[in-house]
């Protein structure tokens, strides 16, 4: 289990500017995965790897018990890859060091990682060899980049699941995870919150079209292809995003970044 010990402050400071505007960047995207309805309850789980950290390795996340919509930039633990809270207040979900830490460690990609039970990604995790179908352009922009796990190990409670989670990525930037739910990487939280956003928009076209009972119209796999690299040369839309989502908050809830 985690150490609930009173936090210490090892946290490096030659990285303080980049640390805090990750915080108020994660922030900001809690906030809107509850505006969104793709939390559930005070569960899930967003992480950051921070950069310099002295005498090891050390993330961002969400401390146990705060719902996402009062999640602040300040209120963010920063752990060490054993889930002990090195600054903060708190403690980790128990699910969420074990899994985050591992992929964060055991995948080349996974600067943030972020893990949630959103309804039509989920929903696609629920059906026997469920998986998304390339559709819509929305599906297409994640031609390649899914890996699937249809093997669900009960609660991930132990860091051995978050490896054996690590693993059954194949280094793919999605996962689908049996019975469970999604797990995202990317190199920012900007890309990682942009891919989670349009991969549930995609999942839930996906269900609406399957609710009609006609037979679902699938593009070829060089037009998927060729979507999702078209795709890859608007990457700037992310940050555009992610920019859009603080001015937002800062108009309507600006305690975000408190």
């Amino acid at each position: 289990m985690p150490d609930t010990s009173p936090p210490h402050s090892n946290v490096p400071h030659s990285n303080a500017g980049e640390t805090q505007q990750a915080r108020i960047d994660l922030a900001a995207i809690f906030r809107m995965a509850a505006r969104l309805g793709m939390h559930e309850g005070v569960c899930n789980h967003f992480t950051v790897m921070l950069d310099g950290a002295a005498g090891g390795r050390h993330f961002l996340i969400n401390p146990k018990g705060v719902h996402f919509e009062r999640i602040t930039a300040s209120g963010l633990l920063v752990i060490d890859e054993h889930g002990r809270t090195v600054a903060g207040h708190g403690r980790p979900p128990t699910s969420g060091y074990a899994i985050h830490t591992r992929v964060h460690l055991n995948h080349p990609s996974a600067k943030v990682v972020l893990h949630l039970h959103a309804p039509y990604s989920t929903a696609l995790t629920a059906i026997r060899g469920g998986r998304l179908e390339m559709i819509h352009q929305n599906a297409a922009r994640f031609y390649g980049e899914i890996a699937y796990d249809d093997h669900y190990n009960g609660i991930a409670d132990a860091t051995a699941e978050g490896d054996r989670m690590a693993a059954a990525m194949h280094g793919k930037r999605i996962m689908f995870l049996a019975n469970h739910g999604v797990v995202v990487v990317g190199e920012t939280i900007a890309r990682a919150f942009d891919d989670f956003y349009y991969l549930e928009r995609a999942c839930q076209v996906q269900v609406l079209a399957m609710q009609t009972g006609r037979e679902l119209n699938v593009m070829s796999d060089a037009m998927a292809k060729s979507t999702h690299d078209q795709f890859a040369q608007f990457s700037v839309n992310a940050d555009l995003y992610l920019e859009e989502i603080k001015h937002i908050l800062d108009e309507q809830e600006p305690s975000y970044a408190s």
